[in-house]
């Protein structure tokens, strides 16, 4: 029998009978925000050096940390951006009003100031304003040679087909530049990259304290070659390239540079290329780099006083967060925030202060306000049980071994109410498994979703767990799938349903899996490839072939068929269609432009030519996600479908 670490058990004491608590609704379970913790806002304002601000209303209060005395507040007003996007183009707006066209391409296919690379390597945005406002950074792609892929927009007469730029695994993708706007000059001119390939990456662009030079982290197509290079902000030239990174796997450069306020010529850098967890590391911009967070666990930046670096850590457990300073004189550090749980921390603007929002499993929110020298920690709100009055099952949190051994792999696990450890009962596995995802922390309800729940409640064991591939449990971890992905993924659950077949109380004759995307994936590998332990199962908009899927994302964990021949054989779900034996529903947005209808229709089609049966549903005007309440009919549905064949 494999391990099992059992962290906490009882999720809600029960003070009223179970005939007087309610059980979730269908719609209380998809769409209610009945059950969030009661909000409590904590903010900063530089205008209030000693002070938080707290937010009722519209009233604003500023509470002295120190003494607790009160006054009334205003925030700081935003400024305005001065650059604004205007279909492809990017349009500089003075503060007397005037508009100055920063670019202007007639051709669709030039995108300037917009997202690029579909959002990977932590790029959510496109424009980038100099410190002191004179000069806009801005993105720009040429998706010319991308292929397109057409979606159905079914609310036209006759139905219209919507082009969209999707560059798919080996195939033609955008090629990218970096411009600086002189709104003095009214001039642009365009960095001067060679680094690499034509279809290279350019990531995480920020810009130095004086406003004079420009930091790119620049990417090889193949995603192994990372050079740190520095440029003109007014020439555009290259300046020089600070540092490289390798890996022969990939490396994934996610998070601009921050320089230390006191000391321009230096900066943090993050990585998990170098030592094996993501970490903080000390750089000049001569090119010196040191490692400045030696912890073997998973950190993340958040901000900077004069003489400390403040940083998110999963050095506790994988399933918490809390928040730490090091020292940058001594490299020591210490723990800031108290209580068991998952941390999520804003800094005040000189690093003085800390507001803490945490939750554990059984503590709904706590919201905390401390000093970061340690002196201070004030506890504010501590929300109420926000489930009281319904019927919730109790959720356990633990682990189960990895199937290669090496990793302890954590769940959640949810029991049937009433339950009954005589009886057995159906089980679902809830999964996705994917890179850059965690589902299962020690925060309220483990990151409970509702329908799980709603599902407990109605006789089914519920278990969710995070595999190997997933996130905040170091590179080795994260990288066990690549070039093969599903393959460890698909073990590593096998193990967790296997552990839970070890008790009687599991029924191993009605076992059900379900996941969306990468999960939808993982739902179809399961299914055809241990069809004797997977009785049902609701694939939602899954990937079918890695061929299919988007250049940034598919090429870093599977490379290429030219490249990786054999693992897009071993993990296509094409050729495994002739082995499902259960009951598959597949339901997929119409209009899903992540998830492309290539993989599931070319699934149905195998399913066709090897005579099985298959469930199909879409939504016509749901994109990769179905929100809203095309979402409560899609889980009624899912709901549905494990009633009547689980």
């Amino acid at each position: 029998m494999r391990r099992i670490t059992t962290l906490l058990l009882t999720l809600i004491a029960i003070s009223v009978s179970a005939q007087e608590r309610r059980l979730l609704t269908m719609e209380e379970a998809i769409l209610s925000t009945e059950l969030t913790p009661q909000r409590y806002s904590v903010m900063w304002d530089a205008a209030y050096p000693d002070c938080y601000i707290h937010r009722e209303g519209k009233n604003l209060t500023a509470i002295n940390i120190r003494n607790g005395k009160l006054q009334s507040a205003t925030l700081s007003p935003k400024a305005t951006p001065p650059a604004q996007l205007e279909g492809n183009n990017i349009v500089w707006v003075n503060t007397d009003g005037t508009r100055h066209k920063v670019t202007d391409f007639a051709d669709k296919n030039i995108v300037a100031g917009s997202t690029i690379s579909r959002n990977e390597f932590g790029i959510d945005g496109g424009l980038f304003l100099s410190p002191d406002g004179t000069k806009l950074a801005f993105y720009q792609k040429d998706e010319s040679a991308v292929s397109s892929f057409p979606l159905l927009d079914i609310t036209t007469r006759t139905g219209t087909l919507v082009q969209i730029k999707y560059p798919m695994n080996g195939m033609t993708s955008e090629k990218i530049s970096a411009g600086v706007y002189n709104s003095t000059t009214k001039s642009v001119v365009y960095l001067q990259v060679t680094d690499f390939d034509a279809e290279r990456y350019l990531t995480n662009l920020t810009w130095s304290p004086d406003g004079k030079t420009i930091y790119i982290q620049v990417l090889d197509r193949q995603q192994k070659n990372m050079n740190l290079n520095a440029y003109c902000a007014t020439t555009g030239k290259f300046i020089k390239t600070l540092f490289s990174e390798h890996n022969d796997k990939y490396v994934e450069p996610s998070f601009p540079l921050y320089f230390l306020k006191n000391d321009p010529s230096k900066f943090i850098y993050t990585t998990s290329n170098r030592d094996g967890f993501q970490n903080l590391y000390l750089c000049t911009i001569d090119g010196n780099i040191e490692r400045l967070t030696k912890v073997d666990a998973d950190v993340e930046y958040l901000g900077q006083s004069d003489k400390s670096i403040f940083y998110h850590s999963a050095e506790v457990s994988p399933i918490e967060r809390h928040l730490f300073a090091v020292d940058l004189r001594n490299g020591r550090s210490r723990q800031l925030t108290r209580g068991e749980g998952w941390h999520n921390c804003t800094l005040s603007a000189d690093g003085r202060y800390f507001a803490d929002n945490y939750s554990a499993l059984t503590v709904p929110r706590v919201v905390a306000v401390g000093s970061t020298d340690g002196k201070i920690y004030n506890e504010l709100f501590r929300a109420p049980n926000p489930c009281e009055g319904y019927n919730f099952c109790p959720i356990e949190l633990g682990s189960v071994r990895s199937a290669d051994g090496k990793y302890d792999n954590y769940y959640r696990l949810i029991k049937p109410l009433d339950f009954d450890p005589s009886k057995k009962y159906p089980v679902i596995l809830y999964v996705y498994g994917g890179p850059h995802s965690q589902m299962v922390t020690n925060s309220f309800q483990a990151q409970l979703r509702r329908w799980e729940m709603y599902m407990a409640q109605r006789g089914y064991v519920v278990f969710v767990m995070d595999n190997r591939g997933t996130d905040n449990r170091g590179l080795e971890f994260e990288q066990a799938i690549h070039r093969n992905c599903g393959v460890c993924e698909m073990a590593d659950q096998i193990a967790g349903i296997e552990w839970l077949k070890s008790h009687q109380w599991v029924d191993s004759e009605r076992i059900g899996v379900h996941g969306w995307s990468y999960g939808g994936f993982m739902t179809i590998s399961l299914m055809t490839h241990h069809p004797d332990i997977f009785k049902v199962g609701v694939a939602g908009g899954p990937v079918i072939d890695w061929k299919w899927y988007e250049v940034m994302y598919g090429e870093r964990y599977m490379e290429t068929p030219a490249t990786n021949a054999e693992g897009f054989e071993r993990t296509s779900l094409i050729g495994q269609a002739k082995n499902l034996k259960g009951k598959l529903l597949i339901c997929q947005g119409a209009v899903d432009d992540v998830v492309v209808w290539q993989h599931s229709l070319n699934f149905i089609d195998q399913c066709i030519k090897e005579r099985v049966q298959v469930d199909y549903f879409p939504y016509p005007r749901a994109k990769h996600n179905v929100r809203g309440k095309d979402r409560v009919h899609l889980m009624q549905k899912v709901t549905n479908y494990f009633e009547d064949y689980l």
